[in-house]
């Protein structure tokens, strides 16, 4: 039987229909959530992912602002832009698109941005807090994959998650995001060896390698989950992930495509994590 596949673009516009409707019932309160992006240069692929965060914020309602910036601004210059942004009391999410040009150091850019606006959760205090297991905002991709799964009423708790990536951006989040849902969870990397053994063993497989069918059919457990991060542009110019998905959804129960996969989740999530910013700062006041 061919695997079920979990369509993120689909659950996406589910979820940000409830979202449109949330920010309608707080903006009769007075409460108007605002997300900030601040871009850097002119790279294609992030000057594409911030066009589709603001028709995305657009959509539900958010009020979004990108601030563009020369490739030359120095590392000092951004961090006063997020200074002021932490100031603002119109501005409930900062998000600085990432990757950053070389002069600028990536991880002090992100402990920059106040915690309470850090909407895309990797800031040390945010990602401590997932550590333990505490409310905090979640990083965007693991929380989409979090998010895909129980959507499908898949049972976490008690299965096997391999993971085959340990970036801090989704591969070690997203591990512990399922050891919080009582997974045991295994990373595989680049040094591990004998992979193919550890991904055999997967009721659970996240792939998020950045290599194109670097996973096929015949390497997965029969009836696994497959969650396909990677996306890989094929020399044709089309778009592909890390997993062979023809191959793979005749051993996998469910599997998510690419595109149309984690993709539009990753960018929903990070519209949850704003309106949950305005609601916690409104609270406060």
């Amino acid at each position: 039987m061919a695997a079920e596949i979990i369509y993120g673009k689909q659950l996406a516009e589910e979820f940000r229909l409830e979202m449109k409707h949330l920010v309608d019932e707080l903006k009769l309160k007075g409460i108007h959530p605002k997300l900030t992006v601040i871009l850097i240069g002119k790279d294609p692929a992030s000057q594409s992912y911030v066009k589709g965060k603001q028709k995305a914020s657009d959509f539900v309602g958010l009020e979004s602002e990108v601030i563009t910036l020369p490739t030359e601004t120095s590392e000092q210059e951004l961090l006063q832009r997020i200074d002021e942004l932490n100031n603002d009391n119109k501005v409930d999410g900062i998000l600085v698109q990432l990757p950053l040009p070389r002069h600028i150091d990536e991880q002090k850019v992100i402990e920059a941005i106040t915690p309470e606006k850090d909407v895309d959760g990797f800031h040390p205090m945010n990602i401590g807090r997932m550590m333990t297991g505490k409310a905090t905002f979640l990083p965007c991709t693991p929380y989409g994959i979090i998010h895909m799964i129980k959507a499908k009423n898949i049972s976490i708790d008690g299965k096997h998650a391999v993971i085959l990536g340990r970036s801090n951006i989704v591969g070690k989040p997203v591990g512990q995001l399922l050891l919080n849902e009582n997974a045991t969870v295994t990373y595989c990397h680049s040094r591990t060896k004998n992979i193919e053994d550890y991904i055999k063993t997967a009721d659970i497989l996240i792939v998020a390698v950045g290599k194109q069918a670097f996973v096929h059919g015949d390497q997965i457990k029969e009836g696994a989950v497959v969650i396909d991060v990677g996306v890989n542009r094929t020399d044709s110019g089309s778009l592909v992930g890390d997993v062979d998905f023809d191959s793979a959804k005749q051993k996998a129960a469910y599997l998510t495509p690419v595109p149309g996969g984690v993709g539009p989740m990753t960018i929903t999530m990070l519209l949850h994590n704003t309106i949950k910013a305005a609601k916690q700062r409104h609270a406060k006041r």
